[in-house]
Protein backbone atom coordinates (compact mmCIF):
# COMPACT_ATOMS: atom_id res chain seq x y z
CA UNK A 1 0.00 0.00 0.00
CA UNK A 2 0.69 3.25 -0.77
CA UNK A 3 1.05 5.82 2.02
CA UNK A 4 1.29 9.43 2.33
CA UNK A 5 5.25 9.35 3.53
CA UNK A 6 5.75 7.24 -0.34
CA UNK A 7 4.25 10.53 -1.87
CA UNK A 8 5.75 13.02 -0.01
CA UNK A 9 8.89 11.51 -0.87
CA UNK A 10 7.69 11.57 -4.76
CA UNK A 11 7.36 15.18 -4.34
CA UNK A 12 10.37 16.36 -2.65
CA UNK A 13 12.25 13.93 -5.01
CA UNK A 14 10.67 15.54 -7.95
CA UNK A 15 11.18 19.20 -6.45
CA UNK A 16 14.94 18.48 -6.09
CA UNK A 17 15.22 16.96 -9.54
CA UNK A 18 13.39 20.40 -10.88
CA UNK A 19 15.38 22.48 -8.58
CA UNK A 20 18.38 20.79 -9.74
CA UNK A 21 17.96 21.48 -13.10
CA UNK A 22 16.90 24.84 -12.58
CA UNK A 23 19.80 26.27 -11.26
CA UNK A 24 22.51 23.55 -13.02
CA UNK A 25 21.00 23.73 -16.90
CA UNK A 26 20.81 27.23 -17.13
CA UNK A 27 21.87 27.63 -21.00
CA UNK A 28 18.19 27.04 -23.07
CA UNK A 29 14.94 29.03 -21.62
CA UNK A 30 12.94 25.96 -22.69
CA UNK A 31 14.56 23.73 -19.98
CA UNK A 32 14.47 26.59 -17.38
CA UNK A 33 10.83 26.76 -18.01
CA UNK A 34 9.98 22.98 -17.79
CA UNK A 35 12.29 22.28 -14.82
CA UNK A 36 9.75 25.83 -13.15
CA UNK A 37 6.87 23.09 -14.39
CA UNK A 38 8.45 19.76 -12.70
CA UNK A 39 8.64 22.00 -9.63
CA UNK A 40 5.37 22.85 -9.11
CA UNK A 41 3.68 20.38 -10.08
CA UNK A 42 5.65 18.71 -7.24
CA UNK A 43 4.34 21.25 -4.77
CA UNK A 44 0.76 20.51 -5.86
CA UNK A 45 1.38 16.54 -5.69
CA UNK A 46 2.22 17.90 -1.73
CA UNK A 47 -1.13 19.53 -2.03
CA UNK A 48 -2.95 16.82 -2.72
CA UNK A 49 -1.53 14.46 -0.68
CA UNK A 50 -2.27 16.39 2.45
CA UNK A 51 -5.57 17.23 0.94
CA UNK A 52 -6.55 13.36 0.41
CA UNK A 53 -4.88 12.06 3.98
CA UNK A 54 -6.93 14.73 5.35
CA UNK A 55 -10.18 14.10 4.07
CA UNK A 56 -10.59 17.83 2.61
CA UNK A 57 -11.28 18.96 -0.57
CA UNK A 58 -10.07 22.67 -0.37
CA UNK A 59 -6.01 21.29 -1.04
CA UNK A 60 -7.92 19.00 -3.86
CA UNK A 61 -9.41 22.42 -5.50
CA UNK A 62 -6.66 24.71 -4.75
CA UNK A 63 -4.55 22.02 -7.37
CA UNK A 64 -7.31 22.57 -9.76
CA UNK A 65 -6.86 26.44 -9.41
CA UNK A 66 -2.98 26.38 -9.25
CA UNK A 67 -2.77 23.84 -12.77
CA UNK A 68 -5.19 26.19 -14.54
CA UNK A 69 -2.13 29.28 -13.52
CA UNK A 70 0.26 27.50 -14.87
CA UNK A 71 -1.35 26.14 -18.23
CA UNK A 72 -1.86 30.46 -18.62
CA UNK A 73 1.75 31.23 -17.68
CA UNK A 74 3.32 28.07 -19.94
CA UNK A 75 1.21 29.34 -22.52
CA UNK A 76 1.94 33.29 -22.64
CA UNK A 77 5.79 31.98 -21.65
CA UNK A 78 6.23 29.77 -25.14
CA UNK A 79 4.37 32.65 -26.98
CA UNK A 80 6.75 35.23 -25.98
CA UNK A 81 9.93 33.12 -26.28
CA UNK A 82 8.17 32.11 -29.94
CA UNK A 83 8.54 35.78 -30.56
CA UNK A 84 11.50 36.46 -29.41
CA UNK A 85 13.17 34.13 -31.18
CA UNK A 86 11.55 35.05 -34.39
CA UNK A 87 13.53 37.99 -33.72
CA UNK A 88 16.71 37.59 -32.39
CA UNK A 89 17.29 33.60 -33.64
CA UNK A 90 18.26 31.99 -30.23
CA UNK A 91 16.40 31.55 -26.99
CA UNK A 92 19.54 30.96 -25.35
CA UNK A 93 19.42 32.43 -21.68
CA UNK A 94 22.84 35.15 -22.46
CA UNK A 95 20.88 36.65 -25.04
CA UNK A 96 17.71 37.31 -22.94
CA UNK A 97 19.63 39.36 -21.10
CA UNK A 98 19.95 42.24 -23.86
CA UNK A 99 16.52 43.32 -23.60
CA UNK A 100 15.58 46.39 -22.75
CA UNK A 101 12.46 47.64 -20.90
Amino acid sequence: MVTQPHFLFLASALFAVGAFGLFWRRHNVIVLLMCLELMLLAANLAFVTFAAYAGDLAGQVFVMFTLTVAAAEAAIALAILLLFFRGRGSIAVESLSSLRG
